[in-house]
């Protein structure tokens, strides 16, 4: 875990000014039960299957695709931040892509299915950055039916 009073004074003035948006209390859209929904996960801990690339700073590949049967041994972590603690991931996948919780909570009936097709960001980069691959991301979600996404924001 990063902690502000380890970082150079540059890095903590720097967080320190940065504007964290508000959002008000009430959802967006509508939708059915809980236990009817089909939900995603998107992740900005910068995973991504073994084969592919890693992502870098000067990528203009702002997300990945994760199958949702992928196995643990398969899921990279490559989140650039010097400040970012990959231990969590490497004791427990669940803790940033938490696939066996949702397929747990869909076998209990809690939710309704889980998505075919999970998504991971690399969360280094300005927000407005993503606008784009958002609305990318977003077309994806809506093709395989998603009406919920579990936001991981590590």
């Amino acid at each position: 875990m990063a902690r502000l009073e380890k970082m150079t004074e540059p890095e903590r003035v720097y967080l320190e000014s940065v504007n964290c948006p508000t959002f008000d209390k009430h959802p967006w859209v509508s939708g059915p039960a809980l236990n009817k929904r089909r939900v995603a996960i998107v992740s900005t801990a910068g995973l991504h299957r073994r084969n592919e690339r890693p992502f870098t700073l000067d990528s203009h590949e702002h997300y990945r695709i994760i199958p949702g049967d992928i196995k643990a041994n398969d899921l990279i972590m490559s989140h650039v931040s010097t400040n970012f603690d990959h231990t969590g991931f490497q004791q427990d996948w669940n803790t940033v892509f938490p696939i066996d919780r949702l397929q747990e909570l869909a076998e209990k009936g809690t939710i309704g299915s889980v998505a075919d097709y999970h998504y991971s960001f690399m969360g280094a980069f300005e927000p407005a950055q993503f606008e784009q691959a958002a609305r990318e991301v977003a077309g994806l979600l809506n093709k395989d039916n998603v009406d919920a996404i579990l936001l991981l924001p590590v």
